[in-house]
This record gives structure tokens, sequence and C-alpha cells, in this order.
């Protein structure tokens, strides 16, 4: 949203054509994009605006411009129904499924890889009951790999605060995780 959309009236189509002319020879792709239909201009619907300039620049454009939009899939569906337009315009879905515990571990490992961390076996079994518990509770917010991610940061935050406390850290002490902070990482 606050990449097409402006704070003033008038302000909104210059912005979106501006997005919309990088655009054009390739794809414009707007996440989240059910947020230009919610309002929250104070009173002012400058979203509706960007909507309608981009539906313009897809007829316009139909042989020079893609458009893809992404969101949560409920409020997508309000986003399209938000404007006669849209629906005629946007007759394709792919739905994707959320990543799965396995899949969601996986992320976690390659984060840990990236960043240098080694788990003991007793924090990867917390850490892989944590993100299966995760997973099975996931609601209409669930981030999928952000959520993984946020874990991750987490464990490094409550990792330096116990290895803060140790007099001489040796480089094992560094850079492997250990049970106790992902249980508290859980927490957080």
């Amino acid at each position: 949203r606050s990449g097409l959309v402006a704070g003033y009236v008038g302000q909104t189509a210059i912005k979106t054509g501006e997005a919309i002319k990088k655009a054009l020879g390739g794809v414009l792709f707007i996440d989240e994009a059910y947020a230009l239909a919610s309002g929250g201009d104070g009173g002012q619907d400058f979203g509706k605006e960007a909507i309608e300039t981009i539906l313009k620049a897809m007829e316009d454009n139909r042989n020079d411009l893609v458009v893809i939009v992404a969101g949560y899939e409920g409020l997508m569906e309000k986003f399209i129904a938000s404007n006669p337009g849209l629906e005629s315009r946007f007759n394709r879905y792919l739905i994707f499924e959320d990543y799965n515990a396995e899949q969601l571990y996986e992320i976690f490992s390659r984060m840990c890889e990236k960043n240098q961390y080694t788990l003991t076996e007793d924090a990867a079994a917390a850490v892989k009951a944590h993100l299966t518990e995760m997973y099975d509770c996931r609601d209409e917010n669930f981030g999928n790999a952000r959520d993984v991610r946020n874990f991750f940061e987490n464990l490094m935050t409550v990792h330096a605060d116990r290895v803060a406390s140790i007099q001489s850290p040796t480089k094992e002490n560094l850079m492997e995780f250990e049970k106790e902070d992902a249980e508290k990482a859980e927490l957080m």
C-alpha cells in the first residue's frame, strides 16, 4: 500500500502511475494487496484511487503489463469484491498451502546453517516440537517462514543472553543452541 498510495488527494494516481510505468514490459507485483481496499486514510479512500489507476493501466497496457496481487486468502476475497473491475481482471487464483512442520524445521535449519549455529540433540527436538505445535495451532494469521524467522530471532536473543553470562565462552558456547534456549524462545 505504501508504495502506491499517497497521503493527499491527487497524489495517489501519480504515485501508482510511477509504479506502473516502472513495471511496463514486466510485472507489477502487489503484496498484501487487500490493504488497498481497507481504507485507513482517515476518511479519504486513497487506496480506491490506486485500484482504479491500476485497473485502467491493466486495460490500457494489456499487452505490456502483468499485474499480480497477493495476500491472505480471506482478505484477498474481500479485495477482489471491493471493485467490480477486479473480479473480471483477476480470474486466475493460485492458493499456496502453508508449509508443514517438517518444512518449517527445514527453513529453521537453513537459518541456523546460514548463521553458523548448531543445535544440541535436545534443542533440535524442542525446536521440532515447537514448530509442530505452531503448525498444528495455526490460524488465519499464520506467517509460515516469517513465524519461523521470528522464532529464530527470539532464539538468538535468548542464546546471546545466556552466553553473555558465561565468563569465558568457548566457540561451541557461542555457536550452539541448547534446549533451554529453545524453551525460553517459545515463550517470547
